[in-house]
């Protein structure tokens, strides 16, 4: 029998795209940012006190640096913000028509990176390991809408979406290492008609991945046999992604978009939202760069 959970409000808003949701265990806090916003966000829910970063381009993805500040995700590459606010370069590539996406760290604290077209187009996209020193490592060039990364407990599996598949895949690899290790890519979940399309991901203590599904305004959380056995339906049409977060790791907060969405439809588009309590999550590593 699948279960179903409900959600609360943990920071009402009206991101554009609000995206990549990510527990700082050290600050206690959650990251995220708003992509076309170009704005990265922090949530304490311990005493609700909120940032905002402004960027000088779109940014997709902002995750904690192991030394302090931030790495970042951005249109022409990925960048580096210290303790002090200071802002560098680590790698920059400028493709007119693309930015960068969703980015996750892996276990070996290398950053892996995707890009998109901003017309989605097929083949416009990639997946970057990024080293803590700024090495990288092509690992995909043939994607549409590089998405979801998230690795099982131990290491051994990484799960992975290209929005427009309609699948979750998952290759054999080896704690982030990179793709001499990183090999049998085949599909996890199939999503069936009219579910929406797989986007943000997390992997839970369990080995079980949940899976934001835009346009399909849920939350699924998916057994590591690929079984589905939870739903969290959300009354916003396009949840972008999820992370679980909090002093325990146990509540699951969940990044919305606004774009494309009617808002006197749904006014909760764009807003951070939560599901406590929703199961036990993982602390995430930070980049050690």
């Amino acid at each position: 029998m699948v279960r179903r959970q409900t959600f609360d409000i943990a920071v009402r808003a009206t991101a554009s795209l609000g995206e990549g949701p990510t527990w700082d265990p050290t600050a206690r806090r959650l990251i995220w940012v708003d992509i076309l916003a170009a704005r990265v966000h922090t949530y304490d829910p311990a005493t609700g006190d909120r940032t905002t970063l402004a960027t000088e381009q779109h940014i997709g993805a902002a995750k904690p640096r192991a030394r302090g500040g931030l790495v970042v995700n951005l249109r022409d590459g990925v960048g580096l913000y210290g303790a002090d606010g200071g802002f560098r370069w680590l790698l920059r590539e400028v493709v007119p028509g693309r930015r960068g996406n969703d980015a996750a760290v892996a276990p070996d604290g290398s950053l892996w990176a995707g890009t998109m077209r901003y017309d989605a187009a097929p083949g416009g996209g990639t997946l970057t390991r990024i080293a803590p020193d700024g090495g990288r490592t092509d690992v995909l060039s043939d994607v549409a809408v590089s998405n979801g990364i998230g690795w099982s407990p131990d290491g051994r599996l990484m799960y992975y979406v290209d929005t427009p598949t309609r699948r979750v895949d998952v290759f054999d690899g080896d704690g982030g290492r990179g793709p001499a290790e990183f090999s049998a890519r085949r599909p996890f979940v199939r999503l069936e008609e009219g579910a929406g399309q797989p986007d943000g991901l997390c992997v839970d203590a369990e080995g079980a991945v949940w899976v934001a599904l835009w346009d399909g305004g849920a939350i699924r959380r998916y057994a590591p046999d690929g079984t589905l056995d939870r739903v969290v339906e959300l009354p916003v049409p396009r949840p972008t992604a999820c992370a679980f977060g909090g002093p325990d790791l146990t509540d699951l907060y969940v990044t919305t978009a606004r774009v494309g969405v009617n808002p006197a439809a749904a006014p909760l588009a764009g807003s951070l939202l939560v599901v406590p309590g929703a199961g036990r999550g993982r602390a995430q590593p930070a980049f050690a760069g």
